[in-house]
């Protein structure tokens, strides 16, 4: 369980935030707040209740705050008290951050406020506590020194950190100087630096602060044991000498996902008995005004969808030939291959394996027979029970034997009774200060596939016969091209530490993954920002998706002879559209032979033998629409026929075949109307049993395959839209 913690933000929103200066574009306050709004997003999207977090304006035109009867509190407003904010909260609270009128109103002050607000709030139970000031400098500050050192007491006592972000304050560690500062704020900054050094705090500027944004947080998580028991080599009911060692099993590395997106419907008793199933941010209020979506208008008018699922077994005797049927009517089936396979109640409880949490070690390895692409998870950490100093001496033991023979040890792991057991593979850790093993999941022989790749170095003809100089094999000068561009492009001596010395160029620390933050930062963004697009990936985050200029420049030479030695050729672009023309095939000549014979190019019959080259054939000497529609509706008559004649489902294959290849032609010359006419025309006849009887299986096979109507997101030119080619395909 993560601690508990309570920050209380200060937002100094006094007159002169909202002036723009050194050169920004925007106010700031704005500035400011997106450090602010970046911080607290960051605390909402844990979703943890033990994370609140409350907000205090600075310099409002209003005073509201517990003090507020004393003169030297006035301008002070408590706009967030501390709790756990959710995505309402955070738009109310936007609503309330604005610049004020006045310059009056005292920082000392409002953190003695926010001391008061956690000390009420957190008592002496265990928090982490912490006080962020916002604030230019530029208000009227009490600089009484004795005030400033109980203040200061006060917040060490309480174990709290102070945290002090100044706009365009001085930091000569960042190195960043404001030129011609107003005497006041000089002072100011003077005073609170002084408070915050008086309490251990962190001090800084904006510029700074907003910089390392982009640098992404690491979680860190408390480890949840996966398996408590003991770690046995033999047999230790049966045997005395066998061994035994009380360990426990953690996660060493977890897979972290990116955030999914959910689905909502509007609440029934919301939207008078109509409801849909959108997306949360898709989802739009009933009348014509485009408006705020129903999310953003009012988040409490959703919730989530809820899935129901019904079991249907075939029944000709049934309305639409379906049956409902108890899901306890139901016997469970198994998939084996292609075959569902039905086992009993009865049979499974005989089948099924019985067994008991352990950890058994079955033997051992060395370490060259094992290869690292046997690894199926992610690694765990096994160690020693933490208070057994006799568990912790025996597992030492037996790590620094695995490591003296350089070998690991094999087990058989069972993490709850009765659970399917897996085989581990136990590597010994030894640090500094800390041992461990290590372990992987390894495979069955079920889980291995085992494919055979021709040899990159030889060709091997169909007689045997090895052939070392090939058109496929590289030759000599282009694996010399090859080795000196890898040469130069050699990253292992490119990084340099601040000292400008040689060090590692793409660290682990510093290597994040760019899915999984970049959605965090456009979630944070987009619940403070609606309307707002989306900013630019933070560079950290793309820093190491591409190559070094520098080294890419340095290897631009061995580059160009590679390109030659490769014989590299731009391939063309494919022709993304015939737009109702075909390239027909024309002699070498160029000459017409039907012009010079004199004749007219007669009308292609399609043929049931070979419908598919046929169609395409009159489709290339189609000279108009008309023609064009005619060639559909002579294939359409074949695949009808072989419909109506086939003996159960024998023909639909070849029919759906055809149905594609028709779909496909008629969308590239830009005609979908003809081939939307004509699934409408076959759908009726499948329904009215036109075509041989019940061959409702046929219309199955037509959903199974997507080739419904032709929507506009197909070709433009069609009138279908997405909403009417989903009920084409559902309805029947």
């Amino acid at each position: 369980m993560a601690d508990k913690e309570a920050t209380v933000y200060i937002l100094d929103m006094g007159s002169s935030m909202g002036e723009v200066r050194n050169g920004r574009k925007e106010s700031d306050l704005d500035w400011a707040m997106t450090y602010v709004w970046e911080k607290i997003t960051s605390t909402v999207a844990t979703d943890r209740k033990g994370a609140q977090l409350g907000v205090i304006g600075l310099r409002t035109d209003r005073t509201e705050n517990e003090l507020d009867k004393e003169d030297s509190f006035e301008h002070i407003s408590v706009l967030q008290e501390i709790g756990q904010v959710l995505l309402p909260g955070l738009k109310e609270l936007r609503s309330k951050v604005k610049v004020g009128n006045t310059h009056d109103g005292d920082a000392i002050s409002a953190i003695v406020i926010a001391i008061q607000m956690i000390t009420k709030h957190c008592k002496k139970l265990k928090w982490k506590r912490r006080i962020v000031l916002v604030t230019d400098g530029r208000g009227s500050i009490d600089a009484d020194p004795d005030g400033i050192a109980e203040i200061s007491k006060k917040i060490k006592e309480d174990e709290m950190e102070l945290v002090v972000v100044g706009v365009d304050f001085d930091d000569l560690d960042y190195g960043f100087k404001e030129e011609d500062k107003d005497y006041d704020k000089a002072t100011n900054e003077s005073t609170l630096k002084a408070l915050v050094e008086g309490c251990d705090g962190i001090f800084g500027t904006m510029q700074q602060a907003i910089e390392e944004l982009g640098t992404p947080r690491l979680k860190t998580t408390r480890p949840v044991p996966s398996y408590k028991g003991q770690l046995t080599l033999g047999d230790p009911e049966t045997y005395d000498s066998a061994l035994c060692i009380d360990v426990e099993r953690y996660p060493r590395v977890m897979i972290r996902r990116p955030l999914t997106a959910s689905q909502y419907v509007r609440r029934t008793d919301l939207s008078n008995g109509h409801h849909s199933t959108q997306s949360s941010n898709t989802v739009m209020p009933d009348t014509d005004d485009p408006g705020p979506t129903a999310a953003q208008a009012d988040p409490n008018s959703l919730t989530s969808v809820k899935n129901a699922r019904t079991y249907q077994v075939t029944d000709a005797d049934a309305p639409g030939g379906k049956r409902d049927v108890n899901r306890d009517d139901l016997a469970k089936g198994y998939e084996y291959g292609r075959t569902a396979v039905h086992i009993s109640e009865s049979d499974l409880n005989v089948v099924k394996l019985e067994t008991q949490a352990g950890l058994e070690i079955i033997g051992f390895v060395p370490w060259s027979n094992y290869d690292r692409y046997m690894s199926m998870t992610v690694s765990c950490v096994v160690i020693a029970q933490k208070t057994n100093s006799k568990a912790i001496m025996a597992l030492s033991s037996l790590i620094h034997a695995l490591f003296e023979l350089e070998s690991y040890a094999v087990a058989r792991l069972v993490t709850k009774t009765d659970k399917e057991p897996v085989i581990v593979l136990l590597a010994p850790s030894i640090e500094v200060d800390y041992e461990c093993l290590l372990d992987v999941q390894l495979p069955f022989t079920e889980d291995v596939r085992s494919y055979r790749f021709p040899t990159l170095d030889k060709v091997i003809t169909v007689s045997g016969k090895k052939i070392e100089g090939h058109r496929n094999l590289p030759d000599d000068a282009l694996n010399k091209s090859m080795s000196d561009y890898v040469d130069r492009m050699d990253l292992s001596t490119f990084g340099k530490d601040d000292n400008g010395e040689e060090a590692e160029y793409m660290p682990m620390a510093e290597t994040y993954s760019p899915i999984l933050h970049r959605i965090d930062q456009a979630v944070r963004w987009r619940a403070v920002h609606p309307d707002e697009p989306v900013p630019p990936v933070y560079e950290i985050l793309t820093r190491y998706s591409k190559p070094p200029e520098q080294l890419v420049a340095k290897a631009k030479r061995q580059l160009e002879k590679l390109v030659v030695a490769a014989d590299v050729k731009k391939v063309p672009a494919k022709t993304q559209s015939r737009k109702r023309t075909r390239n027909t095939m024309t002699p070498l000549s160029g000459l017409d032979v039907t012009a010079l014979l004199g004749s007219k190019p007669r009308k292609t019959k399609i043929t049931a033998e070979n419908p598919i080259p046929e169609f395409k054939q009159a489709l290339d000497m189609a000279d108009g629409v008309g023609a064009i529609r005619d060639a559909a509706q002579q294939l359409t008559v074949i695949i009808e026929t072989q419909i109506k004649d086939s003996f159960g489902d024998l023909a639909y294959s070849r029919a759906v075949e055809e149905l594609n290849v028709l779909r496909e032609e008629l969308t590239d010359l830009e005609e979908p109307g003809i081939y939307n006419d004509i699934i409408r025309g076959l759908k009726r006849k499948l329904i009215a049993e036109e075509l041989g009887g019940d061959r409702r299986e046929m219309w199955w096979e037509i959903r199974k395959n997507k080739l419904g109507l032709i929507e506009k997101k197909v070709s433009e030119v069609s009138t279908v839209d997405e909403e009417e080619g989903k009920a084409f395909l559902l309805s029947i």
